[in-house]
């Protein structure tokens, strides 16, 4: 896929703008506060409809205006010439694709991939888990659209379950429900957790290797918190954690507390790697 042109209007500090590419690089050059971040974040909004910098879409309206747009034209591998429009409001995103509104990500997800390597993906490494969650949940959708099926249908079983501990009422027969919809919910996620992070971790160790002059290895490690795909086990393994879930009044076992670990010559590069090592390995990421 390469992308041809990108028409901007309103997004961020960027009033009304066209640019083309053509050939196989294109460097942009100018001085500070003048769009350049902002053209590449509107390039990496069209793999999944999300920003790099911020999970706020009124940010990326320009102030006073009621809207943004995007809109792109690509030489697609498979669909030809593409045609993709994006309109932002501060209350949600409309998406049209060839002229077709498109009212399911799903439908979406995964069509026009973008890889966008910036200062605060380090935190892939530094930060907390749910941030290396977040990737690997936008990375497997991306790959496979059933994939965000499987992950929304798990986000509201467990949503639902954590809803009924809240509220202090919660029976057995109450938690054997609403278990009964998490038990393979969660299965199901962590069976396609466990096949796709194999499915990457070859392309991100070859990608280190290229990025890092091939003299270490580099590995990606799924870390459940609890690696069974059964969902018989893991009903009975809620059953056993009611007690405790009751107490905390929130699920505290399930692919939601899942990590991923990156190791850079077999020692984990979050609390071994020097800078430049965890810079390749960032880079690594999200070159598979």
């Amino acid at each position: 896929m390469r992308l041809r042109q990108i028409t901007l209007r309103h997004f961020r500090n960027v009033a009304d703008a066209t640019v083309e590419f053509a050939g196989r690089q294109t460097f942009l050059l100018g001085p500070n506060a003048q769009g350049k971040t902002n053209l590449l974040e509107a390039v990496g909004f069209l793999t999944a409809l999300r920003s790099f910098r911020t999970g706020d879409v009124r940010l990326l309206v320009a102030r006073g205006q009621p809207a943004a747009s995007l809109a792109f034209v690509l030489e697609h591998e498979r669909q030809g010439e593409t045609q993709v429009r994006i309109i932002l409001r501060p209350e949600g995103r409309e998406l049209h694709c060839d002229g077709e509104k498109i009212t399911r990500l799903a439908d979406y997800l995964g069509r026009f991939p973008t890889v966008v390597f910036s200062a605060q993906d380090l935190q892939l490494l530094r930060g907390a888990p749910a941030l290396r969650r977040r990737w690997l949940d936008l990375t497997l959708a991306a790959m496979d659209s059933s994939y965000l099926a499987s992950l929304q249908a798990f986000v509201r079983a467990v949503a639902a379950r954590n809803a009924l501990l809240k509220s202090g009422r919660a029976a057995a027969a109450e938690l054997d429900a609403f278990e009964a919809a998490l038990a393979p919910a969660a299965a199901d996620l962590v069976r396609r957790r466990v096949a796709g992070v194999a499915a990457l971790a070859v392309p991100c160790g070859a990608a280190y290797g290229r990025v890092g002059g091939g003299q270490e290895t580099a590995e990606l490690i799924y870390r459940p918190d609890w690696a069974e795909t059964d969902p018989t086990a893991w009903r009975r393994r809620l059953a056993e954690g009611r007690a405790r879930d009751l107490a905390f009044r929130a699920t505290l076992t399930g692919p939601h507390r899942d990590d991923l670990e990156l190791r850079i010559g077999g020692g984990a590069a979050r609390d071994f790697a020097s800078e430049g090592q965890q810079r390749s390995a960032v880079l690594a990421l999200r070159l598979a």
